[in-house]
């Protein structure tokens, strides 16, 4: 439970840091950030695999890319879900689905799986 809790709080920290460092990647206040990384987890949970499977091709072809396109195009969904989150274009999308990638990459590099 503490694992899940973990995550959570860290993918809001991430989300809250990029808001910071990407211009048109906008979150009002921490608790937004929290409700975010909620709904993003739920939809990475049940969205993306389904999004996943049917880019299949082009994912292959594009060795992987394609993942931040459709990661970026998530964020947008969400912050079309969520007043107080907004995202200016698909740009700051497409970079604010780089950097959580790469926050969260240096995140688990740093703590093991069992606490990240």
């Amino acid at each position: 439970m503490f694992e899940i809790l973990a995550k959570w709080v860290v993918s809001a920290i991430t989300i809250f840091l990029v808001a910071r460092l990407v211009p048109g990647f906008r979150v009002d206040s921490f608790t937004t950030a929290l409700i975010v990384a909620l709904v993003l987890g739920l939809i990475n949970a049940i969205i993306k695999p389904v999004i996943m499977i049917l880019t299949l091709p082009i994912n292959i072809l594009t060795l992987g890319i394609f993942t931040f396109v459709i990661n970026a195009f998530l964020l947008i969904l969400v912050s079309k879900l969520i007043q107080r989150f907004a995202i200016s274009g698909f740009i700051p999308a497409f970079i604010g689905a780089i950097l959580i990638w790469l926050i969260g990459l240096a995140l688990n590099l740093v703590f093991p799986a069992k606490v990240v």
